[in-house]
């Protein structure tokens, strides 16, 4: 399988490539320094940035499916990193393919993320987490949340709550409605984890799915 991987070079899209290599599948990684990647040499590389046609139509060349592993890089700035780049990835798949994308998002894209959770949480995260402390993160995916749904891909997005840089446990809890109760932590390790089975067995096509441990 052909996979081309956006946002390679972050936390989630390393574990993606990694997980692919070993799956034996082939990988297009748009990375901005391919000097400083580590999988540069097992990889086909395509050297710029997400917020250029060219460059996008260019790793999307040959896909069977896509990973995003794209998103802000400071929750304090205004980035706008996925309102420019998936944009002009969905116009790309949409005019030369491929159809199927799997895409690193958030709980809080969707208002529904919080609806199981105790009424203190959901006030604390809504009013203050959502709207101050991670407002300008939580616009980018909303933003990427409208912009797939648009689109006539077949997508996923994968909501997770707070992303932790720890071992993954291999088992973690699934909902497309909302958190399950108390969800707020998550590998990234279970995310791409969860990634990977989707990829293979498509069970959420097409909509948000959530994934806490």
């Amino acid at each position: 399988m052909n996979i081309a991987i956006f946002g390679a070079s972050g936390g989630s899209g390393k574990l993606l490539t990694e997980r692919c290599l070993a799956a034996g599948y082939r990988v297009s990684a748009l990375v901005r320094t391919p000097e400083k990647f580590a999988y540069a040499d097992r990889v086909r590389i395509i050297k710029g940035s997400a917020f250029d046609a060219a460059p996008v139509a260019e790793t999307l060349r040959g896909a069977d499916a896509v990973f995003s592993a794209l998103g802000a890089k400071s929750p304090f700035k205004k980035e706008d990193v996925l309102q420019r780049a998936i944009p002009l990835m969905v116009a790309a798949m949409q005019a030369h393919g491929p159809r199927r994308l799997i895409a690193v998002g958030s709980a809080g894209a969707l208002g529904s993320s919080m609806d199981r959770q105790p009424a203190i949480g959901q006030w604390l995260v809504k009013k203050i987490v959502y709207k101050h402390l991670l407002k300008y993160p939580v616009e980018e995916q909303i933003a990427q949340y409208r912009d797939l749904s648009a689109s006539d891909l077949d997508w996923t997005m994968v909501l997770p709550p707070v992303l932790v840089n720890l071992p993954g446990r291999g088992r973690y809890r699934i909902d497309g409605d909302s958190l399950p109760l108390f969800g707020a932590l998550i590998s990234r390790a279970d995310v791409v984890d969860f990634m990977m089975k989707e990829l293979v067995t498509p069970r959420w096509v097409r909509r948000g799915v959530y994934v806490t441990w």
